[in-house]
């Protein structure tokens, strides 16, 4: 059942964002490659981030994106110090912006306009990443996906301003 608009929940749940800042970016050249780490990408208007292997034309998981507190968090539920953003295979990394947030919205990194489409929940490969239990301490962990809608570069450093 949709939220009526003018609801104090639905206020609050479109209330302004806190920005953020871009702390990592990463691209996924082929299936099952290391991650490519890089200090910019270039995003594609309707496709995702150039040279990563999951632009296509059109799809709602063009680009994935991941907080840095979330990567600190799974870390504990594992009992290590850290994990690797590739590792989880995600493409940004934030850092001050809660992403869930961001859900339904469009934001600015940089000059790029995207769209949050969805969670980015874990997969299997999680349990072989991490072992028993990884799949668990990337749940509720995994981030969000979108859809670029106008493109631009994606830099480190970067702001990430709800529109």
């Amino acid at each position: 059942m949709p939220l009526n608009p003018d609801s104090p929940l639905a206020r609050l749940m479109t209330a302004p964002v806190r920005p953020g800042r871009v702390v990592w970016v990463g691209l996924r050249v082929s299936r099952r490659a290391p991650l490519q780490v890089v200090d910019s990408a270039l995003a594609l208007a309707g496709f995702g981030l150039d040279g990563d292997h999951y632009s296509r034309k059109d799809g709602n998981r063009q680009v994935t994106l991941i907080e840095a507190e979330s990567l600190r968090a799974i870390a504990s539920h594992l009992g290590l110090d850290d994990v690797s953003p590739g590792d989880l295979r995600r493409n940004i990394v934030t850092s001050g912006i809660n992403l869930n947030a961001l859900k339904g919205r469009r934001f600015h990194i940089g000059d790029a306009v995207l769209e949050a489409s969805g969670e980015c929940h874990p997969c299997s490969r999680m349990e072989e990443t991490f072992g028993v239990g990884g799949y668990n301490a990337v749940r509720g962990f995994g981030g969000i996906t979108a859809r670029v809608i106008e493109g631009g570069t994606i830099a480190l450093a970067t702001a990430i301003v709800p529109c």
